[in-house]
């Protein structure tokens, strides 16, 4: 049976299982299992090694796009439980909602498909997701978050999170809040979201300064290969947080492949536009507004800011006064792996040791943009580097 993880001995090392593999053990008659191997059984940008009921459309990208992404979002329809969709109002989360709705048409889902959304008063993702709520006409839940809500869920949500990470804890806290009001206001419990397709379709701002299309193509299976310790867990740890579950297209398998097997220049920014191949897919078919299609990135944690004021900056602020200089000065020799360098960040360490001490290898490195200097994460503090 189950051992409660409070009776397992503390000298037991517990590691995690790497992703895409699998491992083997015989059972013997009374029971004992005896370790065998562990083996690979898939890589990222890899077809599938099975037979799959869907498959691209020869010599077609954009309708292969579309015919993979519908089936990805089809496959998650499954469910016992009422399917709702998170709607930032960006891109990626709209088009899942879009089609989605568009699915449960077809398959005959009786309940009105609900649609939510967070954000500081006034901020751009709140307005673009009421928006493209109203387009798809679905039941739309709003929360307007406050500065002092976010500040009082730091705690929590790194202790849910197992991390450190300065993005991945900022993006967490709106994801954690609005996952809240989920569970406490509605029935809906199993969640439809668009994380995956920024670091498998190079949508990140950062892209445009990429040298060469083989970099680009190097960092975008980089980011698949490790986002499993970033927003992949943001979305399950925020929503299992309050008992949901969290569905993702975008990363399915035969999209994934897919995608990463066309060419690398085909698979940059275009005209200044990120993830342009799936704008362009999507285009003239009426499935979202044209300025949602087209609309720009905007990190999660930075669109549903205030238009006043940034949610990082809110954060450095508050945080500023909870970390004082000699404790900062003295951090290279106190955390020497992924050493804070920012009042923030230190706080985020100083939280995270207090639950999980000596755990700091569970994150690798910190995520931060490439090919440009920056103190920063995020996206606001970048966009400037689009147009130089």
């Amino acid at each position: 049976g189950l051992m409660p993880l409070q009776q397992i001995d503390n000298n037991v090392q517990i590691t995690i299982f790497p992703p895409g593999h699998v491992e083997t053990y015989s059972l013997d008659l009374s029971g004992r299992a005896t370790y065998v191997n562990t083996t690979r059984f898939h890589k990222i940008g890899e077809p599938p090694a099975y037979k799959t009921l869907v498959n691209p459309v020869d010599d077609d990208v954009d309708e292969s796009i579309r015919v993979l992404l519908d089936a990805a979002v089809h496959k998650r329809t499954m469910a016992e439980r009422r399917i709702g969709c998170l709607l930032s109002g960006g891109l990626d989360s709209s088009l899942v909602a879009a089609l989605f709705v568009r699915k449960a048409k077809e398959i005959g889902i009786k309940y009105p498909i609900q649609t939510f959304s967070i954000g500081m008063e006034n901020s751009p993702d709140l307005l673009a997701a009421r928006k493209v709520a109203k387009h798809l006409g679905t039941e739309h839940h709003e929360v307007v978050m406050t500065p002092d809500e976010g500040i009082e869920s730091l705690k929590s949500v790194i202790f849910h999170l197992e991390s450190y990470d300065i993005t991945t804890i900022r993006a967490s806290v709106a994801m954690y809040l609005l996952s809240k009001y989920i569970n406490e206001k509605t029935d809906t419990r199993v969640i439809l979201s668009g994380e995956g397709a920024d670091e498998v379709m190079q949508g990140y701002i950062y892209f445009h300064k990429a040298p060469s299309p083989s970099e680009a193509d190097t960092e975008s299976l980089r980011l698949c290969r490790d986002l499993y310790m970033y927003d992949v867990l943001r979305g399950d740890r925020s929503t299992a947080a309050w008992g949901l579950e969290i569905r993702v297209p975008f990363l399915d398998h035969r999209l994934t492949s897919y995608f990463l097997s066309l060419p690398p220049e085909v698979r940059q920014p275009r005209d200044g536009k990120e993830k342009y191949l799936l704008r362009e897919a999507f285009d003239k078919t009426g499935l979202l507004p044209n300025d949602i299609l087209w609309r720009p990135k905007e990190a999660f944690s930075d669109g549903l800011s205030s238009v006043k004021r940034s949610w990082y900056e809110i954060l450095q602020d508050h945080l500023c006064d909870q970390i004082n200089e000699g404790e900062l000065e003295e951090a290279s020799s106190k955390y020497p792996h992924n050493t804070p360098l920012t009042k923030e960040a230190l706080y985020f360490r100083k939280v995270f040791e207090s639950f999980y001490p000596g755990r700091a290898d569970w994150i690798p490195y910190f995520w931060m943009p490439r090919w440009t200097v920056a103190s920063d994460p995020s996206a606001r503090t970048l966009k400037h580097y689009k147009n130089e």
